[in-house]
């Protein structure tokens, strides 16, 4: 019972577009109208409405994915496959968003937040997530974002699979691959490429 209140519940959660919704609600802004990518997610927001909301918005995306899977690794077994799926099915809610007419975002912050929460069982998941953003960003400089991101979470789901397994747990390292299939899907997004071809032609 406990995974699929897990698993329902996180995908109820995941799909909550707050990103989207608060700007909307508070300020009166259509980030996804504003914005070059369309995308209802945390760095539009800085872009558009300030620091205060995009902070706000970020811990609101970050939390999709962070507390589905704290409460597995509390009252669930995380070395049970279908942990894998507490980790993947507020990803994939976020990403298909039912609630915001299947408009949904890139998966970034709620990815990070799902790592941020696997912290309490190892550091592998946050640490080589973040230096790969890292290292991507500053020293070996990918551009454009949407590009980046593809490289990043093709080497997260490699390294991750592999040292995951290699310390015994698996279901951590499948959830890890799943998601970061989810979200190369977005950033694959045939509209979203197309809207920055339109951009760089104007």
């Amino acid at each position: 019972m406990i995974w699929m209140y897990l698993i329902i519940g996180g995908f109820i959660e995941g799909e909550i577009m707050f990103s989207y919704l608060l700007p909307k609600l508070i300020m009166q802004k259509d980030i996804c109208m504003l914005s070059g990518d369309h995308n209802p997610g945390a760095a539009n927001v800085f872009i558009n409405c300030g620091i205060p909301m995009g902070l706000t918005c970020l811990a609101l995306d970050m939390a999709k994915g962070f507390f589905p899977v704290f409460c597995g690794i509390k009252f669930a077994d995380y070395n049970s496959l279908l942990f894998a799926l507490v980790m993947a099915t507020p990803v994939i809610a976020h990403a298909i968003a039912p609630f915001n007419n299947f408009q949904g975002g890139k998966c970034i912050a709620t990815i990070f937040g799902e790592t941020f929460a696997l912290l309490w069982i190892t550091p592998i998941c946050f640490s080589v997530l973040a230096l790969f953003y890292i290292l991507f960003s500053t020293l070996i400089k990918i551009c454009p974002n949407s590009k980046r991101s593809i490289v990043t979470f093709s080497l997260f789901a490699g390294v991750s699979f592999i040292m995951l397994r290699m310390y015994k747990l698996p279901a951590i390292a499948i959830g890890c691959v799943i998601v970061s299939m989810i979200a190369i899907w977005r950033h694959c997004d045939k509209k979203h490429i197309r809207s920055k071809r339109k951009e760089r032609e104007i």
